[in-house]
């Protein structure tokens, strides 16, 4: 789950990191009242769930608290990237001496909280990592010992910071590494974080990843997702309890196992076809839950062939293949599916299938390519 940038400062504001005095508008008067109450410049900044904002024209100073009404206005409603501004953050203008990226996030390899930090910062990290690698810091925290001094000492000094900015450092850093425990999150990153010249450290733009794993122990944070993080598809699946992730493809896919999932969409790549979404139906395919799933994947406009691959294990794949054709009595649709059975009973339940003239494969690669062809037939003839 990802927060807005207003939303993750005011999380590192309660953990200590220093940030700007700013509020939310969703009206161009709430700007101009929240502008008046700041004083002087503020920023007028776009708050979707993107990167890219400022080249979109989602961030804009002003100088008044008309011109603030009016940057707001220009921005609420604008389209980033398919999403619509409904909220900006007015902040108060900065006075920036230098930015700093830091950040703490999870490393997966090292199964550690890891600090990632440049004193490149205010730009794309991404591409610093790519082009200037050496300027990337990391310094791995074992979570049973936790921050410690020498560790932002490490950074600090790394990054060329002047020794005496390190114990204000140190307080940042130990606040977003707090914020990052205390919240379970997959990431807690700043960008930039500035210093002043007055030689004080601020946030002035914040991002967090949690887990939603971990969210049933945050009623507080799960109460503030954003209704546009997610597609309608998405919401449905997450109520139903599907592991979902709607795609920009035509193929659609229902497979049990992650790993199987991911593999089936490499397949279908490697065959020409995009898959349209990540589906894991889980351990068990039975008709109610193969009927909600197919209900998500061909709730998507752009799904033109549906590839289901099951491997049975303690399902049986003949079990499988009712539930497959129960399910498909419940749903009116012309699109064309492929399935792969493979496992226990798989030969029985290619039967069943067969029978009801269903297409069937026995090997991935031939559902996959299957699939395919069904899919470009399909938009042909449409």
């Amino acid at each position: 789950m990802n927060l807005n940038e207003y939303q993750a400062k005011r999380l590192f504001g309660k953990f200590g990191v220093p940030v700007p005095e700013g509020d939310v508008a969703t009206t161009p008067e709430e700007a101009r009242k929240i502008a008046e109450r700041i004083g002087g410049t503020v920023v007028v900044k776009a708050q979707v769930l993107t990167g890219g904002r400022g080249k979109a024209g989602g961030v804009k100073l002003a100088h008044s608290p008309e011109e603030a009404e009016a940057r707001a206005s220009e921005i609420l409603g604008m389209d980033i990237k398919g999403l619509t501004v409904h909220k900006v953050l007015i902040d108060p203008g900065a006075d920036i001496a230098k930015e700093i990226y830091l950040a703490v996030l999870v490393d997966r390899a090292a199964r550690q909280p890891m600090i990632m930090a440049s004193a490149e910062g205010g730009v794309d990290i991404e591409a610093v990592a790519e082009e200037t690698p050496e300027k990337i810091i990391k310094v791995h925290i074992n979570p049973v010992v936790g921050l410690k001094r020498y560790h932002s000492i490490e950074v600090a000094s790394r990054m060329g910071l002047d020794a005496s900015m390190w114990g204000k450092f140190h307080t940042v850093l130990a606040g977003l590494y707090d914020c990052f425990i205390g919240t379970d999150a997959m990431l807690t990153e700043i960008n930039p974080l500035i210093i002043t010249g007055s030689d004080e450290f601020e946030a002035i733009d914040g991002k967090m990843t949690l887990d939603d794993n971990a969210l049933d122990r945050h009623p507080d944070l799960a109460a503030m997702r954003d209704p546009g993080e997610r597609t309608a598809n998405e919401e449905r699946a997450a109520e139903a309890g599907i592991n979902y992730i709607q795609l920009d493809g035509n193929i659609g896919c229902m497979v049990n196992g992650a790993g199987l999932a991911m593999t089936s969409m490499d397949v279908i790549n490697y065959f020409g076809g995009e898959p349209a979404n990540f589906l894991d139906i889980g351990g068990g395919a039975k008709a109610e839950a193969v009927t909600a799933a197919l209900n998500i994947i061909l709730g998507d406009d752009n799904v033109q062939a549906v590839l289901i691959n099951i491997f049975g294990g303690i399902t049986r794949c003949d079990e499988v293949a009712r539930g497959i054709l129960e399910a498909l009595d419940n749903i009116d649709t012309d699109v064309p599916f492929v399935v792969r059975l493979e496992g226990t009973n798989a030969a029985e339940g290619r039967a069943i299938l067969e029978e009801a003239n269903m297409p069937t494969a026995v090997t991935l690669s031939d559902a996959a390519e299957k699939a395919v062809a069904a899919a470009k037939e399909y938009a042909a003839s449409a």
